[in-house]
């Protein structure tokens, strides 16, 4: 079973010179790197944990659907923040966008995010 690179210009590219994809394809399994609240093509990330995750979700749609799935097929989500203070008002934004049938999820606080971020979220989708 091979890899394919997934790329979509509807989502931000990585860092430059960043050693990562934003997604990578295997079988009918799609792995989608840590998405911020960057909109493409911006280079600064702007507004409060509400309207970052936002972002965040409609880039992880943008590249779910580049490699053929969609927000309906997450089976795995991490979400990092950097306060868990956060939790409730991350939480009511991403529940629009998984539906009724949410991912497995976990959820960390960590030290710091790229950019000043206050929200990352990685997922995996699968295909069908």
């Amino acid at each position: 079973m091979g890899k394919e690179v997934i790329r979509t210009e509807a989502a931000p590219a990585p860092f430059q010179g960043a050693p990562y994809n934003q997604a990578i394809r295997t079988g009918d399994l799609v792995f989608v790197a840590g998405q911020l609240g960057l909109k493409p093509g911006d280079t600064a990330i702007e507004g409060g944990i509400a309207e970052q995750t936002e972002q965040v979700m409609k880039n992880l749609s943008a590249i779910l659907e580049a490699a053929g799935s969609s927000l309906d097929n997450l089976v795995k989500t991490t979400v990092f923040l950097m306060d868990l203070g956060d939790f409730q008002a991350m939480n009511e934004v991403y529940a629009r966008y998984v539906g009724d049938r949410p991912p497995a999820r976990s959820t960390f606080q960590v030290a710091k995010l790229p950019s000043g971020a206050l929200v990352e979220i990685e997922a995996v989708g699968c295909i069908g």
